[in-house]
């Protein structure tokens, strides 16, 4: 990654657990190298601000959420698919704000979550980006009612 790889823009579609889906969002304002380690090599940060739309149940008994987060997110080239591909490891946690707080049968006791994700991502240029996450938003004990959104993600990232 270069010093300032740029803007970037990303949409994710979620699945849940049970029948919750939704689309995420993102935009990332900057990209940068956070750090240069010894016997670890560069490892890169990016900011991360999404809006969340969560969707649940049949169309008779629909419900919907929508979710503003802002995390910043650390990730490390691991691996190389074909010699041409970076493979990257990425991981964060992050603030967000929930619109209901009882969503899909489930009361999660605060419009203040956190969101947590741990992912994998492939770069097949340093335009078009692939990622595989797992995403939980949890309210970190602030409330006595913390049962936690779990999410897989599957995400493409353009920068531009």
């Amino acid at each position: 990654m270069t010093a300032n790889a740029g803007q970037a823009v990303a949409i994710d579609y979620l699945q849940g657990e049970g029948n919750v889906k939704g689309l995420r969002l993102g935009y990332r304002p900057v990209e940068t190298q956070l750090i240069t380690l010894p016997w670890v090599g560069d490892v890169d940060i990016y900011w991360e601000a999404s809006l969340n739309l969560w969707e649940f149940g049949d169309p008779a008994r629909h419900e919907s959420n929508l979710v503003l987060a802002l995390s910043p997110v650390i990730s490390k080239q691991f691996a190389t698919l074909a010699g041409t591909y970076p493979l990257y490891w990425e991981a964060g946690i992050g603030v967000s704000l929930v619109n209901d707080t009882r969503f899909a049968g489930k009361d999660i006791g605060s419009h203040y979550q956190f969101e947590d994700r741990l992912g994998v991502r492939l770069e097949f240029s340093r335009q078009h980006t692939i990622a595989v996450r797992y995403l939980h938003y949890s309210n970190g004990g602030l409330n006595s009612k913390n049962p936690g959104m779990d999410f897989f993600n599957l995400a493409y990232v353009h920068r531009f």
